[in-house]
């Protein structure tokens, strides 16, 4: 019986029109071949299977061939070149870093650089996985990268560029092998399946190639074991099923049922594909992949992206003309926080299954359409607007009632017909808004008597936030009132109460601080560090104004300085209160005794 071979050893490529996706790389080294101009070290470099050594072997063949061909390949038939194909060189020495990664092992192979060539120009030297050598070895093999002998010539080939010192980099003319692209291991597929006598289908391959992920040695290795479960006729079924990979065609079902909002069929379908044991979250990367590639399908740009069988990229074509842009990027956003929270997750299905029901409720409508009976999202969305009209009511009633409370202390003279009758025409209108809502017979909204005691509670606590709304500041005033420094207090707090929501921070700050009469009608404010009142510095002309109006006098200019050394006050925490109490007042320290009184933090 004849000895079986892998197809990875049987159809390796001997010279460098054979190499595969490699076309600019391989022209470079023959064009090199061809001048003469031959650098004492190459570093050959870029993921697993894609030929690097086998470059490698190639070039060093090349490099040694007594009669090389005009475009720089070798001939074959020397006597170089033979004993290379029968692996009895003594001018080509490989040596795998992996498990020679000692100093000993370079030093070894130092010596065998001093002794020139017997047949043939170079000694060549392969050094497989060199970024697994130690840094003892590097260091002993780094003189001797620098300075070799003339008749010497390094190749390194590794998969890590990154773990190789910088130095031993900057000595090597480095070349970047390529994935292989999967129409470039289709077509070697096709080649080795016509040679072996092997039939076979578009689709089968095509999953064969992205399977391989770029290297053609598992390309190929993949290709053997699909070609011995199959008996020689190759077919995409029988291939998904030795390999367990998830037929693509539930990705396009999932996001066909997702477009057209059926939930429970897909969460029906996801459960056939655990069933049949796949990972949850190996599924839901999958579709991720999936969507991915539909968004690239969709724009004309985008496409050549798309490494997989014309075939396929029809398909994914039609589908991207289904789904909308806003759909593609919200499932993906929505898959990526599943990938994010799906370790940390102990119920990871579950987790699975709710980023399956809000992908198939991206394109749900909310209101518009009666509920499917599938989504709470009508009820949700339902539910937020009755919140929002409360809380508008709410504020316009604090408004109200703030402007109502100021009318009572200070006459307010300024309100115009004009303002009366937006009024009275906003009212007009909102009237008729709601016996227009009601002649249509909306039935099916909620009313607000009809809102349970929980949503009344938090319409309540929303319309007690909005008594702190923007207020408008009035226009300035011409009286001159005189006003005392109580009430220049009792103003300034009240200023800092009515500020705009996004001026909390700075109107807490302004409350801790008092404002006194320097020089009537002067007023200055001491602040306590220069970050404050550099703060406080921007919006002076607003206090100042504010100010004005609340005490009636517009007289009243507003000076700022930041506090001297001496007058910062220092801010005690409870527990120092308490001390300064008990120290003050025996009697807190007998009331805190007697009941064994303790401060909680």
């Amino acid at each position: 019986m004849e000895e079986y071979i892998v197809s990875a050893r049987k159809y390796r490529p001997t010279s460098f029109d054979t190499v595969i996706g490699q076309h600019a790389l391989t022209t470079t080294l023959k064009n090199a071949v061809k001048s003469g101009k031959l650098a004492h070290a190459y570093l050959f470099c870029g993921p697993r299977g894609v030929g690097k050594t086998t470059c490698a072997r190639i070039f060093a063949k090349a490099i040694n061939c007594l009669t090389p061909t005009p475009d720089g390949e070798a001939c074959g038939h020397c006597e170089s070149c033979k004993a290379s194909d029968e692996g009895r060189s003594y001018n080509i020495f490989e040596l795998d870093a992996a498990s020679n990664n000692g100093i000993d092992h370079i030093k070894q192979l130092m010596e065998q650089t001093r002794i020139p060539p017997q047949v043939g120009r170079y000694k060549v030297f392969i050094i497989d996985e060199v970024h697994m050598l130690s840094t003892s070895a590097f260091n002993a093999f780094l003189k001797t990268l620098e300075e070799p002998p003339a008749h010497v010539i390094f190749i390194l080939a590794t998969t890590e560029k990154q773990k190789i010192l910088p130095t031993i980099l900057s000595r090597c003319q480095i070349y970047d092998f390529e994935r292989m692209s999967v129409a470039n291991i289709i077509a070697h597929l096709k080649e080795v399946a016509a040679k072996e006598g092997i039939s076979y289908d578009e689709e089968s391959l095509a999953l064969i190639a992205e399977k391989a992920d770029g290297g053609m040695r598992d390309a190929l290795s993949i290709f053997d074991q699909a070609a011995s479960f199959c008996q020689g006729n190759i077919t995409y079924d029988r291939v998904r099923e030795d390999l367990n990979v998830l037929d693509i065609d539930n990705y396009f079902q999932l996001i066909d049922l997702a477009l057209d909002n059926k939930v429970a069929d897909m969460i029906s379908l996801f459960n056939t594909v655990i069933s049949n044991g796949f990972d949850p979250g190996n599924t839901i990367l999958g579709l991720a992949s999936h969507t991915r590639n539909i968004m690239l399908a969709k724009d004309a740009q985008t496409l050549p992206m798309l490494d997989m069988s014309e075939q396929q990229r029809q398909r994914y074509q039609q589908q991207a003309a289904r789904c909308t842009p806003k759909f593609l990027y919200q499932a993906l956003k929505i898959m990526n926080e599943c990938d994010t929270t799906y370790k940390m997750s102990n119920n990871k299905r579950l987790l699975a299954e709710i980023t399956l029901i809000r992908v198939g409720q991206i394109t749900q409508p909310d209101d518009d359409e009666p509920a499917a009976g599938r989504s709470p999202k009508r009820l949700k969305s339902l539910f937020n607007k009755i919140i929002a009209s409360q809380q508008i009511a709410a504020g316009q009633v604090a408004v109200a009632e703030s402007a109502k409370r100021k009318t009572d202390a200070i006459p307010l003279h300024r309100t115009t017909a004009a303002n009366d009758s937006a009024t009275t025409q906003q009212a007009a209108t909102t009237a008729q808004g709601t016996q227009q809502a009601k002649a249509k017979g909306q039935t099916t909204r909620l009313r607000l008597d009809d809102i349970s005691v929980s949503i009344a509670g938090i319409i309540n606590r929303q319309r007690a936030t909005k008594v702190e709304e923007k207020i408008e500041l009035p226009e300035e005033t011409t009286e001159d009132n005189i006003f005392t420094d109580e009430e220049l207090t009792r103003e300034w707090v009240a200023m800092c109460n009515r500020m705009k929501r996004n001026g909390i921070a700075i109107a807490m700050r302004l409350r801790n601080l008092t404002p006194h009469i320097t020089q009537y009608p002067e007023v200055e404010v001491v602040a306590d560090n220069q970050i404050l009142l550099e703060e406080m510095q921007q919006i002076r002309l607003r206090l100042q104004k504010t100010m004005r109006n609340s005490l009636h006098n517009n007289n009243i200019t507003l000076s700022l300085r930041a506090a001297e050394s001496h007058e910062v006050r220092r801010y005690y925490s409870p527990r120092e209160l308490l001390d300064q109490l008990r120290q003050s007042n025996p009697a807190v320290e007998t009331l805190c005794d007697k009941f064994k009184l303790v401060l909680e933090n």
